[in-house]
């Protein structure tokens, strides 16, 4: 990656530790829901936050980052009331740890994978079994979550392994903190592909999807949600019970997710 790709990911890394650590004690102090959720629920959630609002007595602040950074900053101590994770190991990472209400955990929501594009990219693929990938990269970047930790990441290493094509583009990947960092590599021009969710392409108009990942080359890609053990708000359960509501149900629908829970 370019010096200024990893300025843009140092930028990004602390505006969200920032975001984070600064959102939470003022929530505490207002007395609010305190939500952590996956970086690429960020419209949808906004949207249903806003509209949970009168049912719920107030809006939720969200904290958005990566799913591992938000369940390690729960697991150290930091004050949350829900967990939304985009991948289940993650939430049975703090479920196992007794971190989370195992009788609140929903499966929520389901999403796809997709390779995108610069919009002004004339690059376009069939995503396939042993597809050139190395070769539509070229001398740039492929912009994706870190695979060790970041569920996008991993959806997407599984993918490129399941297609046969990951020894040849390991060494091209730009790793980002999440999802939505890789997203804007791409939207940038500072990566020629990345792989993000459908979700993300849809929220991002400097991009454009020029392929999609057939499900069954990865892992399903599921988000649970659940609350968290500490949880003392008392509005914490209006707020479960409306994110899971029909309503709610149509907004994530607008950003492109399928939900897998009934609506309430």
């Amino acid at each position: 990656m370019t010096g200024k790709g990893f300025g843009l990911k140092a930028i990004a890394i602390g505006g969200l530790t920032a975001a984070l650590m600064a959102a939470v004690p003022a929530a505490h102090a207002d007395g609010k829901v305190i939500v952590f959720a996956a970086a690429s629920l960020k419209d949808a959630l906004d949207a249903v936050n806003k509209a949970c609002e009168a049912e719920v007595g107030e809006a939720a602040t969200i904290s958005y980052a990566a799913s591992s950074a938000l369940a390690k900053q729960i697991e150290g101590g930091a004050p949350a009331d829900v967990f939304v994770s985009a991948d289940l190991d993650w939430m049975k990472y703090l479920s196992d740890k007794k971190l989370t209400r195992p009788d609140t955990e929903v499966k929520l929501l389901g999403n796809q994978i997709v390779l995108v594009a610069p919009q002004d990219s004339k690059v376009d693929a069939k995503v396939e079994k042993g597809f050139d990938l190395a070769r539509l990269i070229g001398d740039g970047r492929l912009a994706m979550g870190d695979f060790k930790a970041v569920p996008a990441g991993k959806y997407g290493r599984a993918a490129l392994e399941s297609l046969g094509v990951w020894s040849s583009v390991e060494g091209k990947v730009a790793q980002a903190e999440n999802v939505r960092a890789a997203l804007k590599l791409v939207s940038t021009g500072e990566a020629a592909l990345g792989i993000v969710y459908a979700t993300d392409a849809h929220a991002e108009k400097g991009v454009k999807v020029v392929g999609t990942f057939p499900e069954d080359s990865h892992p399903p890609i599921i988000y649970p949600i659940a609350q968290t053990a500490d949880s003392k708000d008392k509005d914490t359960a209006a707020f479960l019970k409306c994110v899971e509501s029909a309503k709610a149900a149509a907004l994530f629908k607008e950003q492109g997710f399928t939900v897998l829970a009934p609506s309430n």
